[in-house]
């Protein structure tokens, strides 16, 4: 008998992340979620650099 696997595309999993991602990046910097947008969407996958885009954001 032959076993079959279904495997989720990686792009399924990845919206959820980002979704998560991105609002942990609204709590932990205190910040719209548009500010949070644009920054993210500015450093990518960069966090060091979007946390301090972020905290230059807050002040």
């Amino acid at each position: 008998m032959m076993t079959v696997t279904v495997i989720k595309p990686a792009q399924d999993r990845k919206k959820v992340s980002d979704a998560y991602e991105l609002d942990y990046f609204v709590q932990k910097h205190a910040i719209t979620r548009m500010d949070a947008i644009r920054i993210l969407n500015l450093h990518r996958s960069d966090r060091d650099a979007s946390d301090r885009a972020a905290h230059r954001l807050k002040r």
